[in-house]
């Protein structure tokens, strides 16, 4: 079944760029029969629109698997290394370096009263 494509979605090339990234499934378990793509997808569409994960549509994965892959990947660094993966390609296609050559640090402070509170 085919559903109706979001402007979140990934498109075919990212999908390769990001799909080696995913982690594999756990060995002596069930096969997995979960889209990955479906699941990466879902978790974008949270991302951009702010919705609850409660109010994902019913076209994606269910909203407990589609969560639970999110918790497990934001704790693993699967997704860091997905924004890392992301944003070197990014800064590929706009001519730049893969890293910054510099960075900027504000040192300003701010000023608190003298006395505790």
């Amino acid at each position: 079944m085919t559903r109706k494509s979001y402007a979140n979605d990934l498109n075919d090339l990212e999908w390769e760029w990001l799909k080696p990234l995913i982690p594999s499934a756990k060995t002596g378990g069930r096969k997995r029969t979960t889209n990955m793509r479906e699941v990466v997808n879902a978790i974008f569409y949270v991302l951009k629109t702010g919705c609850q994960w409660e109010m994902l549509p019913h076209e994606f994965p269910p909203k407990g698997t589609v969560y639970d892959y999110f918790n497990k990947w934001s704790k693993d660094g699967t997704l860091e290394r997905m924004n890392a993966k992301l944003r070197v390609q990014v800064r590929l296609a706009a001519g730049r370096e893969a890293t910054p050559s510099a960075a900027i640090l504000d040192s300003q402070s701010v000023k608190t009263t003298e006395k505790g509170a």
